[in-house]
């Protein structure tokens, strides 16, 4: 069999042995494979970071998805920067009661080669009819006119390469400009055991534009290095205080069937290891 090493880290990493390669390209953003391992299942690798794997993609999809919308309670439109492989769409599209559901990827190419190569992942979301996907940059997606939304999700890679304006001020300031009020914006933001001053950042970033900031947390085993962490940012402190007993009930409500989140795991979630809350208060 054949490897590739994961190369996100410099003096650190990962590698995985692979027996089909589905697709492998550079695109007009990055360089894109999509291949099998015979534990993970089918790959996707972009610059040579691991993106999602079939074996454990449910995990941070349910947890990037679930956690705020559950939170609100009465999401009616949504917005997803990135995720081009389908997973957080798939997981939007459980919630009946959301009306509209927009998408901005910068990659045309992630979104038809997850549709043929990673079917899986977005089990049909992609043809929702209250789906509408963008083709653009989400930071100018952000600075257009628009209507405001009840929740963003922002699901993207590290920030390096497109990734790298989605962990800016500018971008989280936009993020703040199209929230309603009592909105929720919730995104991916690395492995703190190895990236805490990506953490850190965003925690500087987002705590001047909204009066509730934090971090939740999941351990996605294909992401190296310990948990992921989550960063939520909201107006209204109560969504990320809500119980458990309420929490149940909307989740009972939604219909969800779930394989990793539930609603003492959410609330858990927000209980973060002591050095990254030291790490926070140093800022």
């Amino acid at each position: 069999m054949s490897r590739i090493v994961e190369t996100l880290y410099d003096a650190y990493g990962q590698e995985f042995e692979f027996d089909e390669v589905y697709f492998e390209r550079k695109t007009d953003h990055q360089h894109l494979i999509i291949f099998h391992n015979p534990i993970f299942g089918r790959m996707m690798v972009l610059d040579g970071v691991v993106q999602t794997t079939e074996l454990d993609e449910f995990i941070y999809h349910e947890m990037l998805a679930h956690v705020a919308i559950l939170a609100h309670g009465r999401v009616d439109n949504i917005l997803v920067v990135g995720g081009g492989d389908g997973g957080i769409i798939r997981e939007i599209t459980h919630h009946r009661g959301i009306r509209h559901i927009t998408q901005v990827e910068i990659d045309r190419t992630v979104i038809e080669m997850s549709r043929l190569h990673l079917p899986s992942h977005s089990a049909g979301a992609f043809d929702d009819p209250r789906l509408e996907i963008v083709i653009g940059e989400g930071l100018d997606f952000l600075r257009g006119d628009g209507e405001p939304y009840d929740v963003i999700i922002c699901d993207s890679t590290d920030p390096i390469g497109p990734g790298e304006t989605l962990f800016s001020q500018e971008f989280y300031t936009a993020i703040q400009g199209r929230l309603k009020p009592g909105g929720v914006f919730v995104a991916q933001n690395g492995v703190p055991f190895h990236q805490i001053d990506e953490l850190c950042a965003t925690h500087h970033h987002l705590r001047s534009l909204f009066t509730d900031t934090s971090f939740y947390a999941a351990a996605v085993p294909s992401y190296v290095g310990g948990i992921m962490a989550f960063a939520w940012a909201s107006d209204d402190q109560r969504l990320r205080n809500l119980s458990e007993e309420k929490l149940l009930a909307r989740y009972r409500d939604s219909g969800l069937s779930c394989r990793y989140y539930n609603p003492a795991l959410h609330r858990a979630s927000f209980a973060l290891p002591e050095y990254v809350l030291q790490a926070i208060q140093d800022v």
